[in-house]
């Protein structure tokens, strides 16, 4: 079999994980967690009626309003924040043809469908393992991006919205500059705002968390913040020298098990190589 014949069948996930559209998003989170993945897909009575994602959770529960009006994930089911019909795939789809789709339907996964039947999901990382992409040239100066940045001190408002207009995942720098983190859709789905009293950041208090930003104390200062981008963001950051060989940078990205690598050269910013920058060079 050679790299352009590969299709759904042979690199897809099977059996699927399910739930049931008046399931909590707390259980669906949670077997999120259990199991290692971004997606369950939503069945009812067999039937295939929607697809969940980190994304979908993540971007919901955040934007709840104010903190006592928002109802907690074990009182939420999750066809309130499913997709519902989601694209599908039959198992003789190409690879190359399911990296066009991942790009321009801006999803992450494919459920794969065999005469009305559930038989697997391909994700992107399933296609991250094939031969179409450890078989890619090129570097990842090639590819890469300029990274949208946020200081830790900024709101988690702030983050949200920069986030969905951009549709980027945001690189956290310090203020002299320097890499503190890295927000993704996974870094909002999991955030719990309990840990912010469990130790290190999430114990210091308004008034250190004010000096620190260098902000005047206005409305808009950390001080009047429950929640900045430093409290939700993952730390430290994989990193990657712009001359990495692309197939190196997509084997890191598999064993770290991250979508993205923040991109530095002489110990400064350069950039963000995501997951979709390689699945484009699939997709061509």
């Amino acid at each position: 079999m050679t790299a352009s014949s590969v299709a759904a069948r042979d690199v897809m996930s099977a059996p699927v994980f399910a739930v049931s559209p008046g399931d909590t998003v707390a259980h669906a989170r949670n077997l999120m967690v259990r199991h290692k993945i971004s997606r369950v897909l939503v069945m009812d009575a067999g039937k295939l009626t929607g697809i969940l994602t980190k994304k979908d959770i993540g971007y919901h529960l955040q934007q709840q309003g104010a903190a006592w009006r928002r109802r907690p994930p074990d009182q939420i089911p999750v066809s309130e924040y499913a997709t519902p019909v989601p694209v599908v795939v039959a198992p003789e789809t190409l690879l190359r043809t399911i990296a066009g789709i991942f790009l321009t339907k801006n999803i992450g996964g494919l459920p794969v469908v065999d005469h009305g039947a559930v038989t697997g999901i391909v994700t992107k990382t399933d296609l991250m393992k094939s031969a179409l992409a450890t078989g890619i040239t090129g570097t990842v100066r090639d590819v890469m991006e300029d990274a949208v940045t946020v200081n830790r001190w900024h709101s988690l408002a702030h983050v949200i919205t920069l986030m969905k207009e951009r549709d980027k995942k945001l690189v956290v720098t310090n203020n002299d500059g320097t890499v503190a983190g890295i927000i993704t859709e996974t870094s909002l789905a999991f955030h719990d705002e309990n840990r912010r009293r469990s130790g290190g950041i999430y114990n210091e208090e308004p008034v250190r968390r004010h000096e620190n930003a260098g902000f005047d104390g206005g409305s808009g200062s950390p001080a009047n913040v429950p929640v900045t981008a430093g409290d939700v963001m993952t730390s430290p950051v994989i990193t990657v020298a712009p001359a990495s060989p692309l197939p190196y940078a997509a084997g890191l990205m598999q064993s770290e098990q991250v979508n993205n690598l923040v991109v530095v050269e002489d110990n400064t910013l350069a950039g963000i190589v995501r997951r979709d920058d390689i699945i484009k060079e699939v997709a061509k």
